[in-house]
Parts: C-alpha cells; sequence; structure tokens
C-alpha cells in the first residue's frame, strides 16, 4: 500500500478542532456579554451562532474519527510488522494535544469513584490527577483564546460533550454536574454498548 504518514492529516484535524473550539468560545463570550447588558437580540444571535459552529465542529471530529477508523482498519490488515515501519516514517507535529477520546475512560472512573456524579470541577481534578503520567507538555499551555484555560481541561469538557451525545453521560444532568449513565458503565466494564 502506498500512502503518505495518516498522523499529519491527525494533526490537521487537531488544529482544526481547537480553532473552532476557539471561534465558540469567542461566540460565547460576546453572547454572555450581550446577556449582561441586557442586549437579548445580540445574545440569542450568539446563541444561535455558537449553536451553528459547534455543529460544524461535531462534524469536523466525526470526520476525524472516521479518518482514525480508516487507518485503524489498514493497520490491521497490515499486520504489526508493516504498521510499526510505517508508523516511524514520521511522528507527530511536536505539540500536538492529547486526542479527546483518551479521557473518556478517566472522566467515566472519576464518575464511578464520586459516586455516578459529580461537580465538572471535582471530576476535572480526578481527571488531571489519573491523567498526568499521559498528558505532554503542550496539554498544559493555555488557549490562545483563554489564557486561563488550559488545553487539557478544555478537551475534557468537549469529551464530556461527545460523551454526552454517544450516550456514555447523562445529558439530562444539572448544570455545572457531569453524571455517568448506564451505557458508561458498561463502557467502564468493557461490555458492549448494542
Amino acid at each position: 500500500m502506498i500512502e503518505n504518514n495518516p498522523t499529519n492529516v491527525v494533526a490537521a484535524f487537531e488544529m482544526l478542532l481547537e480553532e473552532i473550539e476557539a471561534e465558540i468560545d469567542f461566540v460565547n463570550r460576546v453572547g454572555a456579554r450581550a446577556f449582561e447588558v441586557r442586549d437579548y437580540d445580540k445574545a440569542k444571535e450568539a446563541l444561535e451562532r455558537a449553536a451553528h459552529v459547534t455543529s460544524f465542529r461535531d462534524k469536523a471530529d466525526a470526520l476525524r474519527r472516521e479518518w482514525g477508523n480508516l487507518f485503524a482498519r489498514d493497520e490491521e490488515e497490515e499486520g504489526v510488522e508493516a504498521h510499526a515501519e510505517r508508523r516511524n516514517l514520521g511522528r507527530l507535529r511536536r505539540g500536538l494535544r492529547t486526542r479527546e477520546e483518551a479521557y473518556y475512560r478517566p472522566i467515566l472512573e472519576a464518575l464511578e469513584s464520586l459516586g455516578g456524579s459529580a461537580p465538572m470541577t471535582k471530576v476535572l481534578d480526578h481527571v488531571l490527577q489519573s491523567m498526568k503520567g499521559a498528558l505532554k507538555d503542550v496539554d498544559y499551555e493555555p488557549l490562545a483564546s483563554d489564557p486561563e484555560m488550559p488545553r487539557w481541561k478544555n478537551a475534557a469538557q468537549w469529551a464530556r460533550n461527545s460523551m454526552v451525545k454517544e450516550g456514555l453521560l447523562r445529558s439530562d444532568s444539572p448544570r455545572g454536574v457531569w453524571a455517568i449513565s448506564e451505557a458508561g458503565i458498561r463502557y467502564l466494564r468493557g461490555e458492549s454498548n448494542g
């Protein structure tokens, strides 16, 4: 099989997702400011824009996952030796953040240890502790759009969003509280969600 290094595309998707997330953060801040000054038309416009951009972000993330699955199948077909040879052709660019899916199990484990649901800040504290060895230097850097927000925390919050859509976390938990679902418990146990 002749191909370019697929990790370059993964890096491009990660950069694209981060830029889209920065745009969503910006629109959210504009909306919050408009709401504070009671400019409800502008706040509504920002809310609608954030919803559209979030939907676009989800589509980009779905494409990233599809790309990853495409090459995961190729790697299985090629065998371990061919995969190792291709993988050594090039490394991910330095600074590529930890993938969103890497947060799934730590989030679920944190929720399980916290009794099934907990405020976001408690969950994130547990996630940080359990992922300290896995997070990269770039994960600790602040977002360009929000110097107070480290990348890992932003990525974990987006992972939570994806997990709700996949049914691993409950969508009906109170604002600021994350809660594991039955499917999330099965995921932790290694059981099929089907």
